[in-house]
């Protein structure tokens, strides 16, 4: 019964992790401008996953300095994903893995 959350919770985790990174990758190519946000789909799927992220850079922001233009907080979050990912999650599966 926890074999089968625990596999959920990774595979929304790594859900998550991809939607971190389209949203990094669409913030990036628009600051850039090598896309517009004139375009209405474009302009849609960035409010769309800003959306979504929002909540989970909200943390990070209050603790991570202010390093304009470049945000740090998308690679805070996939780290932490990373790391919940590769040893907290194996850990409530196996407690003697210390």
């Amino acid at each position: 019964m926890v074999t089968m959350f625990v596999q959920i919770a990774d595979y929304l985790l790594w859900i998550l992790g991809c939607i971190i990174v389209a949203d990094a990758f669409l913030s990036i190519l628009i600051s850039f401008n090598v896309i517009n946000t004139y375009n209405n789909f474009v302009a849609g799927l960035a409010r769309g996953l800003s959306t979504l992220t929002a909540p989970i850079y909200r943390p990070f922001r209050r603790i991570l300095p202010n390093s304009n233009p470049l945000d740090l907080a998308p690679f805070a979050a996939l780290i932490t994903i990373i790391i919940i990912r590769s040893f907290v999650l194996p850990f409530i599966l196996n407690p003697t893995l210390i």
